[in-house]
């Protein structure tokens, strides 16, 4: 049974309307899946991955460093030549290179054997070692696989699972969230892997919620300063060029400090926007002879990229209190238990 969102409860998020699914599955294109793993008593861990189109067509693309304390695999390409060429994956600190890996390989696999071929793919990690035996690697290249096999549009799984399965958000049990706002004719959607911040700095809709509910829940034992960290993909089917979708990715910071995140030092807090437009843009590879040297491209007017950017603010604010919403009660290595926030706690310090 599904947990309810900030919308089912009637907590409006923000002014602009969510999209059908209130998720990042609402940008046509997206798909995501993932596999959870939880065994024993140590294993609380998995592996979501993004596909972002079907085809191998570039997506502009731009990225933003809140804090650098943490890693997203092959920034240093988009930032370069300003597009996606690859899925994403998210998972735990340590199996970013083993879900690296395993997306290369799921990408070779369909190629032709003889051609040339590489690939650098952009994989996000936070930290789950509070709860999962981090250092047991339990996310093997089958899972990834697996992943990819689910990965679908439709309504994202959220709360503790996949890549968000081990992971704290502001002191209770965090994890994946999703949502979409609308501008106009064009949708931004919004998926984060949130395992930040302070619970007396948690804020939903403007108000101190973590702060009024204080240490009503048993607190984590260990001090929430000193661990952290979120990644959030941001998608948009409007038309941008690359500059402008390092613009957006910025907003998402701004989502973030909504809620109460502030890029703690300590804190890897990273961001990756993208234009599901499709631009024609060629592989980015050796071009073949007589192909174009030019193309023409669309973009959103500059004047007109205000909805866009109160969009990602808002979706990015949605995300995480649905990350929130979405997440149970987990107990983990060590006997070490999240609390969930839970929608009454929520409601019931929103009216306080």
């Amino acid at each position: 049974m599904s947990r309810p969102r900030a919308r089912d409860i009637g907590l409006d998020i923000g002014t602009l309307p969510s999209g059908p699914l209130d998720a990042i599955t609402d940008v046509d294109g997206i798909k995501v899946g993932s596999v959870t793993l939880i065994e024993g008593a140590d294993v609380r861990t998995g592996v979501t991955v993004l596909v972002p189109d079907d085809g191998r067509e570039p997506l502009f693309a731009g990225a933003h460093r809140l804090n650098g304390n943490g890693e997203l695999t092959g920034l240093e390409w988009i930032r370069e030549a300003g597009c996606l060429t690859t899925p994403i994956g998210l998972t735990n600190t340590h199996s970013v290179g083993v879900v690296r890996d395993a997306l290369v390989a799921a990408e070779a696999a369909v190629r032709d054997a003889d051609a040339m071929f590489w690939s650098l793919p952009v994989v996000g990690e936070t930290w789950d070692g509070v709860l999962n035996d981090i250092n047991g690697f339990h996310v093997k290249a089958e899972h990834v696989h697996e992943a990819l096999r689910r990965a679908a549009s439709g309504p994202v799984e959220q709360g503790g699972v996949g890549g968000g399965t081990g992971m704290i958000c502001h002191g209770f049990k965090g994890g994946l969230g999703s949502a979409s706002r609308t501008a106009g004719d064009w949708t931004v959607g919004v998926l984060v892997q949130a395992n930040h911040g302070r619970r007396d700095r948690l804020t939903v809709a403007g108000r101190p919620v973590g702060a009024r509910i204080g240490t009503d829940v048993v607190p984590l034992p260990w001090d929430p300063e000193a661990a952290g960290s979120i990644i959030v993909l941001c998608a948009t089917d409007a038309p941008l060029l690359p500059h402008q979708c390092e613009r957006l990715a910025q907003r998402c910071a701004l989502g973030i400090g909504r809620t109460g995140g502030a890029g703690e030092t300590s804190s890897g807090d990273l961001i990756l926007a993208f234009s599901t437009a499709r631009q024609g843009v060629p592989p980015l590879e050796i071009a073949p002879a007589g192909a174009a040297a030019t193309i023409p491209v669309t973009m959103v007017v500059d004047a007109h990229l205000d909805p866009l950017f109160y969009a990602a603010i808002e979706a990015t604010e949605a995300a995480i209190v649905n990350a929130l919403l979405a997440a149970e009660t987990m107990t983990g290595r060590n006997g070490v238990t999240a609390h969930a926030l839970g929608a009454d706690r929520l409601m019931a310090a929103l009216r306080a």
